[in-house]
């Protein structure tokens, strides 16, 4: 079976790619105030806009890449430009072009200094992310991964928190270290293929010695560990996180954890099956602690983004959950929790941001008892609060749901492990709800804050539409995984047989 789909219309996945950088450099056209704001977001619109067609001609049915565009690169070393999508990383270009607007939106007010660069930024992190979902051959994938990290580490060094120059600094040395690791393991997939390619689906499935893929998973997995971030190699997310400004904490949240995840999917399952066999139990027991750790330290967080940035490390730790329980229930859940990850938690790091703007100030304790000053802004935090501990009928009750049948049917002990972790997410999402929207007997005086703008509440809006859709209607979500992830899976039992 030919794995591509070729197109014979216009490039759209290179337009979506490279607009963002277009709208870059056309970004010293409109000065360093409204104008600019006014063009990132009309670029990120047009994004939106051009990547819905990617959902609505998009073959179901099929396994193949789609939209695919190729041209020679370097030819002397097959290396070619060569962009498709598939079921896997479908949703994750939407939700990457949906999600970019609202960071361009949540920064209007808060970015008073070097506007233009700040946006600037925002847009190159866009076409970095596309990239990344968007490549079929590494090299083409690895400049984008590496280049995504340049404006990550201005957007918290620069607009971030008081310790933002720390937090910069560790975010860029774990993420760079862990990332050397990438083309040592491509490299030496490159020297045993036949013949030899950076083409992604081309390293997929070749009969690679065993000894050698034990080794390259490994190179894999610190790799794509540290950017999930799993248990223990995640003590650059909550720096990160809490100095970073909103859109940089939306950012990492919605996307940039999820792109370790994918590199687990394109890369360690359909290339080194056997480096999965032997070390996919450790992994799974991984992703239990993360589950556990992750809720635990956010229940003993009074700081709002801290609270969040671990319930984050317990929500990505279902995700490589079910990753590696190797069934279709336990993928599909996975796929689909990331995407809902991305709109939950980017959506409570939109709401910290609406109450940091506020009371410049990130503590429980200095938002209490707003319920009755802040109706709307409380509403909107309790949808994504009851998401995040996926509350039957929103969209993260779909994504675990899926993983924990997965997990049972696999390994039933190992999943019940998990259960502990489900409470406290109820726990520590319930308590700041409770404390923000009641509190308690000493509530601060919250009488000058003001309720959602027009624009916040736009912003919240259009994720709670998503909340709901997901929870209520998910079909349009995961019927455009069952081919691909069907074809992963073949893609692993075949390389595990003996």
């Amino acid at each position: 079976m030919d794995i591509f789909a070729y197109t014979d219309n216009w490039p759209i996945l290179s337009i979506l790619i490279f607009l963002p950088l277009a709208g870059v450099l056309l970004l010293p056209l409109f000065g360093r105030g409204q104008g600019s704001k006014i063009w990132a977001l009309a670029v990120t619109l047009a994004e939106t806009v051009l990547s819905l067609p990617l959902y609505f001609k998009f073959d179901f049915t099929t396994a193949r890449y789609q939209f695919v565009e190729n041209a020679l690169w370097i030819p002397s070393l097959n290396i070619n430009y060569t962009v498709g999508v598939d079921g896997i990383s479908l949703l994750l270009v939407l939700m990457t072009t949906l999600i970019m607007p609202l960071c361009v939106l949540c920064s209007w007010r808060s970015i008073k200094n070097r506007t233009r660069e700040f946006f600037a930024c925002i847009l190159l992190m866009e076409t970095t992310m596309l990239g990344v979902f968007l490549a079929l051959d590494f090299v083409l994938f690895f400049l984008f991964w590496e280049a995504m990290l340049i404006p990550m580490f201005l957007l918290i060094g620069v607009w971030g928190g008081p310790r933002r120059v720390y937090a910069a600094v560790k975010f860029f040395l774990y993420t760079l270290t862990a990332s050397v690791f990438l083309p040592v393991a491509v490299i030496a997939l490159y020297l045993h293929s036949s013949p030899h390619t950076f083409s992604i689906p081309a390293l997929m499935g070749q009969p690679y010695p065993a000894t050698m893929q034990v080794w390259v998973f490994l190179a894999f997995f610190v790799a794509f560990a540290v950017k999930v971030p799993m248990f223990p190699f995640h003590t650059w997310l909550p720096a990160a996180h809490v100095e970073a400004p909103t859109a940089g904490s939306v950012i990492l949240a919605s996307v940039l954890l999820k792109m370790g995840a994918y590199g687990f999917l394109r890369f360690a399952l359909p290339m080194t099956p056997l480096g999965v066999q032997v070390f996919g139990p450790w992994v799974l027991a991984l992703s239990v602690v993360a589950i556990l750790y992750g809720g635990f330290t956010a229940l003993a967080q009074s700081d709002m983004k801290k609270l969040v940035a671990y319930s984050s490390v317990a929500h990505m730790g279902f995700v490589t959950l079910g990753i590696f329980l190797l069934n279709s229930h336990g993928v599909e859940g996975a796929i689909l929790q990331m995407v809902n990850h991305g709109i939950t938690t980017g959506a409570l790091f939109l709401c910290v941001g609406i109450i940091y703007e506020r009371t410049h100030s990130r503590e429980l304790a200095a938002a209490a008892g707003i319920g009755h000053i802040m109706p709307v802004y409380v509403t909107a935090l309790t949808v994504f609060g009851l998401s995040s501990l996926a509350f039957p009928g929103t969209n993260s009750f779909i994504g675990e749901f899926l993983i924990l049948a997965g997990g049972f049917s696999t390994s039933p002990k190992l999943t019940a492990l998990t259960i502990p972790g489900v409470v406290l997410g109820a726990a520590y999402m319930l308590r700041m709800l409770q404390r923000i929207i009641w509190g308690g007997t000493d509530n601060p005086d919250s009488s000058h804050l003001v309720d959602l703008n027009i624009r916040e509440m736009a912003t919240l809006a259009f994720l709670i539409v998503f909340v709901i859709w997901i929870g209520l209607s998910p079909a349009p979500f995961t019927d455009v995984l069952h081919a691909s992830v069907d074809h992963l899976l073949g893609q692993v039992q075949a390389g595990m047989a003996p």
